[in-house]
């Protein structure tokens, strides 16, 4: 079998992914979190990318392929870790990859790059510039992290490198933002402000990064799920409890409760939560014919499982 190295395996997405393959590929992993249970023919390392001894990993096993998961996302953690693991993690898997002769990288990054800004296009494309930088300057990291795999993929047409951006992604296993914002007992917007938003399953996302690995693809490719709704639709398919907060005061009170760690995104997400943020998947379709295996309602209902 061919050889399927995963960074970040222990997460939620990277458990999926590995399970999912598991029989098809000869999986290793590694990760600076165990992971307890994993199946006898997953091989997991604990580990960090920055470390020497991660080199020695892909200097050793020379893995066919690699899926790239070991981003920090959560915004609770240290800024400078935070972008130490993404960019400086990303940095040293690039360099070791074009070192060791890998033939195949999948990137998984976040429709998020484009940013949420008021005179977004109905549905962005892969060519759009990436405003994160300017709206939410803690993802930058994602910029950054993408300015570096674009390189890469230029400067080795060898590799089969690729960057998936899925949209808002839920589920059981994976504890996305949205997903911590959505469970909330009470769900704060902005008053005038209603969003068209999209939705991904979790498992489907595994699927996308399955159907990139068989294509071997090439580039940069939005991952969208069945559909865009209002945010305010969405919430009522979940059965969250609403409330509409005037924006200055929606601001204030989201700083506040940031600041005493009883809510977990700092105030600057708030535009995600303003304007859309909605993209296309066309590019990825045509080169896949991917078609997402959950509905809106399957996606919906996963976060009450």
């Amino acid at each position: 079998m061919r050889k399927l190295l995963i960074t970040g395996i222990s997460g939620g997405q990277g458990r999926l992914l590995a399970k999912r393959l598991a029989g098809q590929w000869d999986i290793i992993g590694v990760d600076r979190m165990p992971w307890e249970g994993a199946p006898r023919d997953i091989r997991v390392t604990t580990m960090d990318l920055r470390t020497k001894r991660f080199e020695n990993v892909l200097r050793v096993e020379r893995p066919d392929a690699v899926v790239h998961l070991a981003f920090v996302r959560h915004f609770r953690s240290d800024p400078q870790v935070r972008h130490e693991v993404n960019v400086d993690g990303t940095r040293h898997l690039l360099d070791h990859c074009a070192a060791y002769g890998i033939k195949q990288v999948i990137v998984l990054s976040s429709s998020y790059v484009y940013g949420a800004m008021a005179d977004n296009p109905m549905y962005v494309d892969e060519d759009h510039s990436l405003n994160i930088s300017r709206t939410f300057p803690d993802l930058r990291d994602l910029s950054e992290v993408e300015g570096l795999v674009s390189t890469f993929l230029w400067r080795y047409p060898e590799v089969a490198t690729s960057v998936l951006r899925p949209v808002n992604t839920l589920g059981y296993y994976t504890h996305s933002a949205i997903g911590g914002y959505l469970k909330l007992d009470i769900v704060p917007t902005v008053s005038g402000f209603n969003p068209m938003m999209q939705f991904i399953h979790e498992e489907d996302v595994s699927e996308a990064i399955v159907l990139a690995l068989e294509k071997t693809l090439r580039g940069v490719f939005n991952v969208v799920g069945p559909g865009a709704v209002p945010l305010k639709t969405a919430l009522k398919a979940i059965g969250a409890t609403r409330i509409s907060i005037p924006e200055p005061i929606a601001h204030a009170l989201i700083r506040q409760l940031f600041r005493f760690k009883l809510y977990q995104f700092p105030p600057e997400a708030i535009d995600f939560i303003k304007y859309p943020c909605t993209v296309s998947g066309k590019r990825f379709t045509e080169a896949t014919d991917f078609e997402p295996l959950f509905s809106l309602a399957d996606t919906f209902s996963s976060l009450a499982q």
